[in-house]
């Protein structure tokens, strides 16, 4: 076969093997069943144990509610006096009475400390919805990570078979003298890249579902196909509309008010604590001995409270004074920080919606441009093979980047409109929350 002939051979090959397919395209059955996002979050409701744990937290503090409120439980009893034992049995029980004491509860202390009790069942009402919102936004940002890493397995997988295609053509050219060896080795070596990025694409999507399982309560959750498209536009976000929502409906900002109103609560009650209980004591007695008179039934009555010479609760109301400065200034503090968290966020979100922008309005309709152009005069051999190819793995790398782009912003979209707040696996009672498993730069996705 002539050189003439071998070369249009390979080019022919070369055409056909382009034509199978372009980079980012991917095969599916659009009868497959698809879960969809509000699966998933229904999924985490309903399996995460840190929402089972911040429901039982506020069931407890409706119980430490209703023990506040309650009265101190009356004390019975029976005193014997002058008990005269004869013969080692008790022959006489020359007085003997029955009595009950109450403790009086001053001040108002019970309704001051159910009040306490409320303003606590508030904060922990607000740090369960606090989790419920974490929880959410995780899901929905290993959503769209589970969207991204599905797009990016597809261009890579296309990249790859680019890359040993180009290896496959060098050899052939090669052999025909058309190539020289460093060309074929070059080849080999962007195959192997390829490959190992395939993989790794392959790897980071096995990932994302893992953690997305864990998140949402089912460890077995499977890699599956996902209802909904990562392209089909990011929202729009008002800067004052966040910055008004985060101040006023933000759980963390409803937890930490909360916060404060027990911390007034409590220095009413030490207030209150100031004044003492009385203990009021009654009942009936009888006396066997009635030489002067005075035997027979009788009864008991008495009244006792401590006298507030020493302790009129000086200390614990400073200290209950110094918890409310302390609450106030952390309300403070959580303020600047939403404000401060918020600026960060919106100008992550702005950079990386303004790349996916730029990436999906100019650089891959360019890069597909130019692909394009190679292609047609690569057909009219007016262009080398690996023009062709360069153009080819210049695009499915601009798409990767593109929707790499697009999961950031999404990422950082999910975290505007979810108050803030990440963390969806670590629960604590004091109400901090925390997420394992994330990537640097994943931002709500991380669980």
């Amino acid at each position: 076969m002539s050189r003439v002939a071998t070369t249009g051979l390979s080019a022919t090959l070369l055409l056909a093997s382009l034509a199978t397919g372009a980079p980012g395209q991917e095969a599916g059955s659009a009868a497959s069943p698809r879960l969809r996002l509000e699966d998933l979050e229904r999924m985490a409701l309903g399996a995460n144990p840190t929402i089972a744990q911040a429901a039982a937290a506020v069931q407890a503090a409706e119980g430490r509610r209703r023990q506040a409120g309650l009265l101190p439980n009356p004390v019975i009893g029976y005193q014997g006096e002058e008990l005269i034992a004869d013969r080692f049995r008790f022959t006489r029980q020359t007085k003997h009475a029955w009595f009950i004491e109450q403790s009086l509860i001053t001040g108002r202390r019970l309704k001051r400390s159910r009040q306490v009790f409320e303003h606590a069942k508030a904060e922990a009402e607000a740090e369960a919805q606090e989790q419920r919102q974490r929880v959410l936004t995780a899901v929905r940002g290993l959503y769209y990570d589970a969207l991204v890493a599905h797009r990016l397995v597809g261009v890579r997988d296309e990249l790859a078979r680019v890359a040993r295609e180009a290896v496959d053509v060098s050899k052939e050219l090669y052999n025909i003298g058309q190539a020289d060896q460093p060309d074929v080795l070059q080849a080999e070596i962007e195959a192997q890249k390829a490959e190992i990025d395939w993989l790794a694409a392959q790897s980071e999507e096995r990932r994302v579902w893992q953690v997305l399982g864990a998140v949402a309560g089912d460890p077995s959750l499977a890699p599956q196909p996902l209802e909904g498209d990562v392209e089909a536009g990011l929202p729009a976000l008002d800067e004052a509309a966040l910055l008004q929502r985060l101040t006023t409906e933000s759980p963390e900002v409803k937890a930490a008010q909360a916060r404060r109103r027990r911390a007034e609560a409590e220095v009413s009650r030490t207030r209150a604590e100031r004044f003492p209980d009385l203990m009021v004591e009654g009942g009936i007695s009888y006396n066997y001995d009635r030489s002067h008179g005075l035997g027979g039934w009788a009864g008991l009555f008495g009244l006792k409270f401590a006298l507030p010479l020493f302790d009129r609760r000086q200390g614990a109301l400073a200290s209950a004074r110094a918890e409310v400065e302390i609450a106030t200034q952390e309300a403070r503090r959580l303020e600047l920080s939403l404000r401060a968290r918020l600026a960060s966020a919106l100008r992550r979100y702005g950079n990386a919606r303004e790349r996916a922008e730029r990436y999906q309005k100019k650089i891959v309709p360019s890069a597909e441009q130019a692909h394009a152009l190679y292609l047609a005069r690569f057909r009219e051999m007016a262009a080398a093979y690996p023009q062709v190819l360069i153009a080819q793995r210049t695009l499915a790398q601009v798409k990767a980047e593109y929707f790499a782009a697009l999961g950031e912003a999404w990422h950082e979209a999910t975290l505007l409109q979810g108050f803030l707040l990440t963390g969806g696996l670590h629960w604590d009672e004091e109400g901090g929350v925390e997420v394992e498993g994330a990537e640097s730069g994943s931002v709500p996705g991380e669980p």
